[in-house]
């Protein structure tokens, strides 16, 4: 994707009904050595940070549940929009394991320092009006009866951000990315 240049916008959704992404299997995760934990968790790692650096814009269209790594792929992506109904959190405190893959970064970026704290200590799952009340998602949409009112709603999202000069959003992006690093 980073190298096709008919690329304009990425939206992330899942087949799944009722998940956008439910995170790691923590059972095969309990499986691993120390060695392999490191590995899988360098490896989740640099995945988000591959999603996040993709040069056009990226939405996260979050239909039900975004956990633990689900959220950070959430949180990868530069525009969230999340059906009212769905469930989100960094929930790994509460398994006795840290978000790994970007999210301790990611969060406190998108909702503030104290808020982020307060959702990782306590690993509070929440909606997506509270998700959007907090700025979490851009848009929080009513469920509809297919299940993928925030897969409509990040539709309709890309679509106007296509007509928009391809090189001026990549340098908006671009601008955004690295101005939030200094």
């Amino acid at each position: 994707l980073r190298f096709d240049e008919q690329v304009r916008v990425v939206v992330f959704r899942s087949q799944v009904k009722g998940v956008f992404c439910a995170g790691a299997d923590l059972k095969e995760r309990a499986k691993m050595d120390d060695a392999e934990v490191g590995e899988f968790v360098r490896r989740l790692r640099n995945l988000m940070d591959e999603i996040a650096a993709l040069p056009v814009p990226t939405i996260a269209a979050i239909d039900g549940y975004a956990l633990g790594g689900g959220l950070e792929l959430a949180l990868a992506c530069d525009l969230r929009v999340a059906a009212s109904s769905a469930k989100m959190g960094l929930i790994e405190t509460t398994r006795g394991l840290l978000p790994g893959a970007g999210g301790t970064q990611r969060l406190p970026r998108c909702v503030g320092i104290g808020l982020a704290k307060e959702l990782i200590f306590t690993g509070r799952q929440i909606d997506g009006e509270q998700a959007a009340s907090m700025g979490l998602v851009n848009h929080s949409v009513p469920q509809n009866s297919e299940g993928d009112a925030a897969y409509q709603r990040a539709l309709t999202l890309a679509e106007e951000i296509l007509p928009q000069a391809p090189f001026a959003v990549k340098m908006g992006k671009l601008a955004i990315n690295k101005g939030m690093e200094v």
